[in-house]
């Protein structure tokens, strides 16, 4: 597994904080309180605070310091509909261009997370997500496709991890995955693309149900 900086790490736990409503929209994000609060300088929390302000969570305001961004329903909704048709074209294209190294090594990825989900591990198996899901990007052999689905899915890294939170999810987000690879494998684009498409719609129901609860258990 990848070793966080603490800069990454904060971004993570902030973001997550963000999320889950215990940040609300408008509410001042102070450096110092930060650091204090995460055991950090102000260097690392400077630099989480700057990368959340890149993927649209934080504001940052002229002599006011950086608050909370107000991420709404249709924001999202927008954003994955744009996820959804990137990741779509990646796994159309996979199934048409993946050389047969690629194919064994997402089959691999796919067969390795089915342990993470047998284990209840939810941390491995959100990084084996993560290299499933960009094993697709880069199979499809398209360089400016592949930054363009990167850089959405950074800025709905959050939310996408957000959705395993909920009862079963690992083991559903497996099944929608081993959808996507047989297609992939079989080199049958539409029904890459379908399923690929039908997965982050399943994924943005998911993102609702956990931010639908943080809302009604956000400190007022």
């Amino acid at each position: 597994m990848t070793r966080q900086t603490k800069a990454q790490a904060m971004v993570q736990a902030i973001a997550d904080d963000i999320v889950h409503g215990r940040y609300l929209p408008g509410t001042p994000l102070d450096e110092t309180s930060l650091a204090a609060a995460y055991g950090v300088s102000r260097t690392p929390t400077r630099e989480a605070l700057r990368q959340l302000e890149a993927i649209g969570l934080v504001e940052g305001r002229a002599r006011r310091g950086a608050v909370v961004a107000d991420v709404g329903e249709r924001q999202l909704d927008e954003m994955f509909a744009v996820m959804a048709e990137l990741e779509a074209l990646c796994a159309r294209w996979s199934a048409l261009q993946m050389t047969a190294m690629e194919r064994r090594t997402l089959q691999a990825i796919h067969d390795e997370s089915a342990a993470f989900v047998a284990a209840g591990d939810r941390a491995s198996y959100v990084e084996a997500n993560v290299r499933f899901h960009e094993a697709i990007y880069a199979g499809a052999h398209n360089g400016f496709l592949a930054e363009m689905a990167q850089s959405v899915r950074q800025r709905l890294a959050p939310f996408r991890r957000a959705q395993f939170e909920t009862l079963g999810r690992l083991a559903k987000s497996h099944f929608e995955h081993g959808r996507v690879t047989l297609a992939i494998q079989r080199g049958d684009a539409e029904r890459a693309a379908r399923d690929m498409r039908a997965h982050l719609a399943i994924v943005r129901d998911q993102v609702d149900a956990v931010t639908k609860v943080a809302e009604v258990i956000a400190p007022i």
